[in-house]
């Protein structure tokens, strides 16, 4: 199967359909959290993804807060007032789209989660102790994460001296699947990896194949809805460089 794995959608529909539009035909697409938040369009994303065939989706932190599920203290200021924003705009069919989402998932002997597996919605997996921590409470061989906004892959090397060691994915990089593995697509909405293309991947689950891939949108008109929609310019200005 051709999958499509995108993560941290991040309410940017112009991103979003430039990823659609380059990606070719797939089998399915693994969404891996974080549809809302910072960005001016969430029903609009959602509505996208539903109309995606095969879809599996997993539920973020935006996206739990977007609901109420979150207290709203846990954010930075400029995170909270987007979150709230998207309380006040969701339609009835995005909140039952949200509520609907797991916080983890197994499809085709991969875990699917949004932050890690002992901790599905909220951590992050920035280092190599996090990852070596979490490869404990992994059950399966692959497990793909998102949240931190970064193409990253984390390997497990179980040989007489056990280590994890980690890459930053480039565009049309290639990671090693041989070994027990963490892998984040980047985000489609919001990079944090000062590119501000839109980042996806696309897996291969009978070759066991991942490959990262980057699409440039229209980050000035994105800038100019979250102006108009009164959101916070912190999240508008930070598109334009990729952090």
């Amino acid at each position: 199967m051709r999958i499509l794995v995108i993560s941290d959608i991040h309410a940017n529909l112009t991103a979003l359909e430039s990823v659609l539009g380059v990606v070719g035909p797939v089998d399915a697409t693994w969404c891996l959290g974080d549809v809302v938040g910072y960005g001016p369009d969430p029903n609009e994303c959602i509505k996208t993804l539903q109309d995606l065939p095969n879809l599996t989706c997993l539920l973020g932190n935006h996206d739990a807060a977007a609901l109420g599920q979150i207290d709203l203290n846990a954010f930075n200021r400029e995170a909270r007032a987007s979150a709230q924003w998207t309380q006040e705009v969701l339609n009835f069919n995005s909140k039952q789209f949200l509520s609907s989402l797991p916080e983890k998932q197994e499809v085709s002997g991969v875990t699917l989660v949004h932050g890690s597996p002992r901790n599905p919605v909220w951590e992050y997996m920035l280092d190599s102790m996090t990852a070596e921590l979490n490869f404990r409470s992994m059950t399966t061989h692959l497990c793909f994460v998102g949240h931190t906004h970064l193409p990253v892959a984390f390997y497990y090397y179980a040989n007489s001296h056990p280590r994890v060691t980690w890459q930053l994915l480039r565009e049309n990089e290639s990671p090693v699947l041989n070994v027990r593995a963490f892998l984040n697509p980047g985000s489609v909405g919001q990079p944090r990896d000062h590119d501000p293309r839109a980042s996806f991947a696309i897996f291969d689950s009978e070759a066991q194949t991942w490959q990262n891939y980057r699409v440039s949108y229209d980050i000035s008109a994105v800038q100019e809805r979250i102006r108009r929609s009164g959101l916070p310019l912190h999240h508008a200005n930070r598109l334009a460089e990729g952090w």
